[in-house]
């Protein structure tokens, strides 16, 4: 009975938080986009969260559609001149348009507000961050660890470079560190690089070169883990431990500097994966992100939050790669516009898009093929 129930509530769970953490995501990229258009005097005909049949919605005074649909994988603002829910162009209705209508037209726009339009949504996601971690440092302040190792991985980089248990970590290649979760940072977005540490030995001053290393690790779950490591330890404790409780307008700083880490180390892992120095095993979809909400959840809904901004930059970053159907592939073709003056004709628009769209399509389905293991472990019921 008890696995029964388990069963039950941990997908229900992983759900209710997935949902969650999707929505806010999502409503602050649609809303930048249709923040910026209506600015620019485009007119909007839906405001869309989730694809699919409508479940619910209404209509405002400017005739937009405000709806929740049935797929809750993601939204959609469409203008009055769209063909779809990717803003492609429907010729057709701008064809037929009146000069009234023209007026109201998001491809009839200069190029430069049509951009404006579509990073929105992008810009959107990343002050939706910094203002989440900035409330977050604000009022819960700013823990750091003192950069001392209190052990030492036998035969890990750090050893195999001379580095020993009681070395305080002062500097790597020149930039300060002043807590053990600088060694993490810049570790974790070096794989295979050598890394210049200059530590403390009771008053002496040594560099050492570390190379950091991918090595396997589990998860509480029993999940894989591709980890970035050089193999040193910081015993859990309060000693070294400070709390930090910076000001309103030093909060925003460090918010700023956590947003700009996600993305810094999400394209550090992409070039990693594409220079083969790291496994695209750890590349998830929608099954990775219900599964880490959920564990989320168990610790409070301020923790759902918290990964709300780092799911938000995440997907503000994907969107801005020049890949048609996303914004930064939409972005990309505005550029060429802006370079030649014209837009490109409708049949290498149209072959993008499809390019696009195959690319899409395949990241989704490796991604899901990653995750398989997760949907496995919630079938069984270990939620």
């Amino acid at each position: 009975m008890e696995v029964i129930s388990n069963a039950i509530s941990g997908p229900l769970l992983y759900g209710a938080a997935f949902l969650t953490v999707l929505t806010i995501v999502v409503f602050f990229h649609e809303l930048g986009h249709f923040l910026v258009a209506r600015w620019c005097g485009v007119k909007v005909k839906a405001f869309s969260i989730g694809f699919g049949k409508e479940i619910a919605g209404f209509d405002d005074r400017y005739g937009t559609r405000w709806k929740l649909c049935w797929i809750p994988l993601g939204g959609y603002v469409k203008f009055m001149d769209d063909e779809n829910a990717a803003s492609v162009p429907s010729r057709e209705a701008i064809e037929r348009m009146s000069p009234e209508d023209r007026a109201g037209s998001f491809h009839a726009k200069p190029v430069w507000q049509r951009a404006a339009v579509v990073v929105a949504g992008p810009v959107a996601n990343f002050i939706l961050a910094i203002v989440i971690f900035t409330f977050w440092f604000w009022v819960n302040g700013v823990y750091s660890t003192e950069a001392r190792v209190d052990e030492v991985v036998p035969d890990g980089p750090a050893a195999r470079a001379g580095i020993k248990a009681g070395d305080l970590v002062t500097a790597i290649d020149g930039r300060p560190v002043t807590a053990f979760e600088h060694i993490q940072r810049y570790v974790g977005s070096s794989v295979g690089s050598g890394l210049t540490f200059t530590v403390d030995r009771a008053g002496e001053k040594l560099d050492f070169v570390v190379t950091p290393e991918v090595r396997e690790q589990r998860d509480d779950k029993g999940d894989k883990l591709q980890m970035v490591m050089i193999g040193v330890k910081r015993m859990p404790g309060q000693a070294g431990v400070k709390l930090y409780q910076p000001g309103f307008g030093e909060s925003i700083a460090i918010a700023g500097d956590r947003t700009w880490f996600i993305v810094t180390s999400t394209l550090g892992y992409l070039r990693d994966v594409i220079g083969g120095r790291q496994s695209a095993d750890q590349l998830g979809g929608p099954i990775r992100i219900a599964d880490v909400a959920g564990r989320v959840a168990t610790q409070g809904f301020e923790y759902i939050i918290q990964l709300a901004a780092f799911i938000s930059v995440s997907v503000g970053l994907i969107n801005l790669f020049p890949i048609p159907l996303l914004d930064g592939g939409h972005l990309m073709f505005y550029a060429i516009e802006a370079v030649r003056g014209r837009p490109l004709d409708e049949r290498h628009q149209e072959l993008g898009f499809r390019i696009g769209l195959a690319l899409v399509l395949s990241l989704m389905i490796f991604a899901t093929f990653n995750d398989l293991h997760i949907l496995k472990r919630w079938l069984g019921g270990a939620g």
